[in-house]
């Protein structure tokens, strides 16, 4: 597995605490957090809740992405901009095509499939295990002024000044050849 690290030339940040009933850090997704494409996957986002984050906080965003997607640029799987800094939690399955579980104000940009909802894990059979780094980003700012139709890698490049902190959980998938 690539040790590349997605945050390595990315501003210095605090590090919060981020916790999941879906998934434990470290371990394998469990099969409903899976594409829907592969057996037993539900597209269904996890369950998350964070603590700690540092003092100035206006707003959170939600990414997961997949550094180790054999496309030269990893592939991100959800993005959610405009969290109320007063908002902690995401309940499972806040990332379906509505977005209704998402609190007022938040939004999901589209993932590298074009749709802006949560999309499970589906690494190639045979590639070997991925990691989906999970990451709740704490920001300066109230809200990141990046359009709905925006790619996450924009909304990345839009937070890289404005991060205070990261909350990191890194998740894992494999599919056997």
């Amino acid at each position: 597995m690539p040790a590349n690290d997605p945050f390595a030339r990315l501003p210095q940040a605090a590090s919060f605490t981020v916790t999941s009933t879906t998934v434990t850090d470290g371990a394998a997704w469990p099969p409903e957090q899976y594409s829907s494409g592969l057996p037993g996957g539900k597209d269904i986002s996890p369950q998350l809740s964070w603590s700690g984050a540092p003092d100035g906080t206006k707003s959170y965003a939600v990414t997961v992405y997949d550094p180790d997607a054999p496309t030269g640029s990893g592939f991100w799987h959800w993005a959610v901009a405009d969290i109320p800094a007063t908002v902690t939690e995401l309940p499972e399955g806040a990332g379906d095509d509505t977005g209704s579980h998402l609190p007022q104000g938040a939004y999901q940009l589209p993932n590298d499939a074009r749709v802006a909802r949560y999309i499970g894990a589906a690494p190639p059979a045979g590639h070997g295990p991925h990691r989906y780094f999970v990451v709740v980003h704490a920001l300066d700012i109230p809200v990141t002024g990046v359009p709905a139709d925006a790619t996450p890698a924009v909304l990345g490049f839009t937070m890289a000044g404005h991060t205070l902190g990261r909350a990191v959980l890194i998740a894992t998938a494999e599919t056997l050849a």
